[in-house]
């Protein structure tokens, strides 16, 4: 016996209207979890930049120290 395929009642049918809510409701869903992964993004990069700076100027200081000029004032 072959099972049959009858049409689900009215009320069961999806209808273009519930789609485009549910679409709606998953867009804002995505909406506010890429709006925490940007903020999570740009708190990291400002960390990261604030550390490149630091090192940097920590090499600078360095570098400065160890090959200073040294200016020898004689009077004639």
């Amino acid at each position: 016996m072959t099972p049959s395929r009858s049409r689900p009642p009215a009320e069961a049918q999806i209808t273009p209207d519930d789609l485009e809510a549910k679409f709606r409701e998953l867009q804002g869903e995505v909406e506010v979890v890429g709006e925490e992964a940007m903020n999570k993004l740009v708190v990291i990069g400002a960390v990261i930049l604030v550390g490149v700076v630091l090192v940097a100027f920590a090499l600078g200081r360095r570098r400065g120290n160890k090959k200073r000029t040294v200016v020898e004032i004689r009077r004639i």
